[in-house]
């Protein structure tokens, strides 16, 4: 995988090259019953680039071919057969090959960010490319934020190996944004751990492409700094032709700040890039949700599902169409049903969901088995990020036992109010203070810390978590019997 990908990121630096991205070419593994012309139609390509890496001891052996897709002719083909070391090199050397087969013009700094290995610890690169692929299948999911927790322990031992391992580096900080951004770990330290791997990254390539996208990450994920995150994507797009990350964070700004048709064509641009990519088109479809573009939210999330019916998050976001668009439970509780039975152990990834269809139905039992099922991952929406504790109170509360619910609410106020003294200036962990203090009947504190929640975070710097901002103080207001103040 490892070789493939770096064969691949090599590649892309290319400008005169379209390259399609990582995360649609490594469905069509080894093994799989392949139609090459039916590979190339799905991914739009003219050209197909596969081999084989085999290792022995300290040896190495990758074969390579190059492919017309419309006419399976081969056009070029090389066996390499060195030491394990010259593993890097043999990467480079090949897509070098492939640029002069296609001849494609290679600029000078091309040229050199091609021959440039990424590290020369063959051990550094496994870890690197252990942690990339647990990033890379990371969702909104509720086991989300421990993908990201082990990949970084795998990126830190990669970066004891080797200091200087430049993309670890920017993988690193985009981990540790995503474990800040989404509220797993909304803290001062997490912050600080991004910021110094991005300095670190810059330290090492200053100019490089991915240097750039990664300071745009953290400018976007950690300060909501749009203008600054849209200033370093400038200077990334110049050296990263064909990474689609660059406008789907481009989108992902466009849709924070309530502009969702130019964060649409953004996304599908990217998705041009990476047209098998289940998260895009997965925020492709949260981008029609916004719109109320229930029909072409459909629409999206079945192009997703005809390449892999059996993803169990893009089955349970379609399934959630029908409870948005029109309060029916019956298709997700329908999926939840076939994923408890079909594969139990999938069940963990979207108990979230189950909890949320449980309520939904006022089903208890079913909801205490949820809680059971989410263990100690968190459901909510968005960056409002509820705890194992408020789902007990909320439960407690909906069979009439108000004793297990004071309980339960008064348990996570204690926890809350915690954080907030530590965070005080995040909006979204008042807003889940203020929903406890509602649950509790503290009136006039669930008024005031929803107000607080507004005023951090306005609809103009944040149209998604801002809203939820605006939402929840509407249920405080009810709470508190200020319903004129609800509409």
């Amino acid at each position: 995988d490892g070789v493939q990908d770096e064969i691949l990121t090599n590649l892309a630096k290319i400008a005169d090259l379209k390259v399609i991205s990582r995360t649609s070419v490594m469905q069509y593994k080894t093994g799989v019953q392949r139609n090459l012309r039916e590979i190339g139609q799905q991914l739009g390509v003219a050209h197909l680039l596969e081999g084989s890496v085999q290792r022995a001891a300290n040896r190495v052996r990758v074969n390579a071919q190059l492919i017309n897709a419309r006419t399976d002719a081969h056009l070029w083909a090389q066996t390499y057969d060195r030491d394990l070391a010259d593993v890097f090199a043999i990467q480079s050397e090949i897509a070098k090959a492939i640029a002069d087969q296609l001849q494609a013009k290679l600029s000078p700094n091309e040229k050199s960010a091609i021959e440039q290995p990424p590290t020369r610890d063959v051990t550094a690169f496994d870890l690197y490319s252990r942690a990339r692929s647990l990033i890379l299948s990371t969702s909104f999911s509720a086991i989300g934020g421990q993908n990201l927790r082990n990949a970084v322990d795998l990126l830190n031992q990669a970066l004891a190996r080797d200091p200087s391992f430049f993309l670890a580096q920017c993988q690193l900080a985009y981990a540790h944004d995503n474990l800040y951004f989404l509220g797993l770990d909304h803290t001062p330290a997490r912050l600080a751990a991004a910021e110094a791997a991005v300095d670190a990254a810059f330290r090492l390539q200053p100019d490089a492409g991915e240097a750039h996208l990664a300071r745009a990450e953290l400018l976007y994920r950690g300060y909501l700094d749009y203008d600054g995150a849209l200033a370093q994507l400038e200077i990334a797009r110049k050296t990263l032709p064909n990474d689609p990350r660059v406008f789907e964070l481009t989108g992902y700004i466009a849709r924070r700040r309530g502009k969702q048709e130019e964060a649409l064509r953004n996304l599908q641009r990217a998705v041009e890039l990476d047209p098998r990519n289940f998260f895009t088109l997965q925020q492709i479809s949260l981008s029609y949700l916004s719109l109320r573009r229930y029909g072409d939210q459909v629409i999206v999330l079945d192009r997703a599902l005809a390449i892999k019916p059996d993803d169990v998050d893009t089955k349970i976001t379609r399934a959630l169409v029908d409870l948005d668009w029109k309060g029916n439970t019956r298709s997700l509780h329908q999926t939840i049903d076939e994923i408890r039975s079909k594969d139990p152990d999938a069940i963990k990834g979207v108990a979230d969901t189950w909890l949320i269809c449980a309520l939904a139905e006022r089903d208890a039992a079913a909801a205490e088995a949820a809680l059971v099922a989410l263990g100690d991952n968190i459901f909510g929406n968005d960056a409002v990020q509820l705890r194992r504790g408020f789902g007990e109170g909320l439960i407690g509360r909906m069979t009439k036992d108000e004793a297990k619910a004071r309980a339960a609410f008064t348990q996570e106020r204690a926890a809350h109010e915690k954080v907030v003294a530590q965070q005080p200036d995040y909006a979204p962990e008042i807003c889940v203070l203020g929903l406890i203090d509602a649950a509790l009947g503290r009136k006039e504190e669930a008024l005031r810390e929803g107000r607080r929640a507004v005023e951090l975070l306005p609809l103009e710097k944040d149209s998604i978590n801002g809203a939820h901002m605006i939402e929840y103080f509407a249920i405080y207001c009810c709470v508190g019997g200020r319903k004129g103040h609800c509409l």
